[in-house]
């Protein structure tokens, strides 16, 4: 698996995932463009969502996800976290009908009891991709779906950039970053249960420029990708 300290340019202090995000919780939503990760899902062709009772909403944060799984009517919504900043952004929000802090790779949740696991760009601050993945299928019942959005490896190999925010004293700060390739995911989710049933990218278009106008150089790199995840047996 590569190393994310290869590839970094930024070189910034690094924090653990927890300290960081509940820094930056109070404006994560100001920094996050629904391009990488809502447009993706709703682009999306092999779930029917509509056939999704209870999910799990893994790494929740400030609960955009689980708005969006509200609004296609999934009517139970558990969310997991590890930062208790989102958590509390995420009660706010209302969306969800239990609120956990936990890792995701450990949730406490009850085995088997959902139609869908869900988590949207967590997978860099997870330095092994298996454990998510065996506790997403330990969560779901057979033929049940796990839909993972991932920060792209080929975007932070080629801009160097890690996941960041800027605190309030101006200054930029890294969370704990890790690089999986594509197999990666193939590999760990397999391995715990999971057939892929689709896959889709999202690349670094008009929008993004519009919204960051230094990225043109990255103009059709890949940035995020969504995989739909069916479990065997």
């Amino acid at each position: 698996m590569p190393d994310f300290a290869d590839f970094d340019t930024r070189h910034y202090r690094t924090v653990d995932v927890a300290t960081g995000y509940d820094d930056w919780s109070s404006t994560y939503e100001d920094s996050v463009l629904d391009a990488m990760d809502l447009a993706l899902l709703d682009g999306l062709t092999s779930p029917d969502w509509s056939a999704f009772h209870r999910a799990a909403d893994l790494g929740c944060g400030t609960g955009r996800t689980g708005a969006w799984l509200r609004g296609r009517g999934i009517g139970h919504i558990d969310g997991v976290d590890l930062s208790a900043g989102m958590l509390a952004l995420a009660d706010k929000r209302g969306v969800h009908d239990s609120l956990t802090r936990a890792d995701v790779r450990r949730t406490g949740l009850p085995a088997g009891s959902y139609d869908l696991a869900v988590a949207s760009l967590i997978d860099e601050h997870l330095p092994d991709l298996a454990p998510f993945y065996a506790e997403a299928r330990r969560l779901v019942r057979g033929g049940g779906t796990c839909v993972l959005v991932a920060y792209h490896p080929q975007f932070s190999m080629v801009s160097g950039m890690p996941t960041h925010y800027t605190d309030a004293s101006g200054e930029s700060v890294a969370i704990t970053t890790h690089v999986h390739l594509i197999s990666d995911h193939v590999r760990a989710a397999t391995g715990a249960g999971w057939a892929l049933a689709e896959m889709a990218e999202a690349t670094v278009d008009d929008t993004w420029v519009a919204a960051k106008p230094k990225w043109e150089r990255f103009r059709g790199h890949p940035i995020s990708a969504a995989f739909v995840w069916t479990a065997r047996g």
